[in-house]
């Protein structure tokens, strides 16, 4: 897309967005939760929910205005961290810590349910 190209974004319901970013979050945030148990043991459910909704949002306008993943990702992943900075309030080194178990639960968690829902939806006879 050229510089002066003006933007055009995907026609889609209100209902449409909301509901993606907000199942995004959820997901983000339960992960979140995963990764912040694993690294300081009992910690309150609450505190996730407010990590997973930041790069949740920061990913779906970022795709929803054509940015590139090399743009958008590492942005997401700033904001994360900052995110889990301000709610568990770590020493840098263990926010790190928690948003690298985040970005790996993140990632092993979505291929699993990728992988369920591709077979689901190619399964004979469905």
């Amino acid at each position: 897309m050229a510089l002066s190209s003006p933007i055009v974004l995907q026609a889609a319901s209100t209902l449409a967005i909301i509901g993606t970013v907000g199942l995004f979050a959820v997901f983000l945030s339960t992960t979140a939760h995963i990764a912040a148990r694993n690294v300081l043991g009992d910690v309150s459910v609450i505190k996730a929910f407010g990590v997973g909704p930041i790069p949740a949002v920061i990913s779906v306008v970022a795709q929803a205005l054509g940015v590139p993943a090399v743009v958008s990702l590492p942005l997401a992943i700033v904001a994360d961290g900052a995110a889990i900075n301000y709610f568990y309030g770590e020493s840098r080194r263990i926010t790190a810590y928690i948003t690298v178990i985040h970005i790996v639960v993140t990632i092993i968690i979505g291929t699993v349910l990728f992988g369920i829902l591709t077979i689901a939806m190619t399964a004979p006879g469905g």
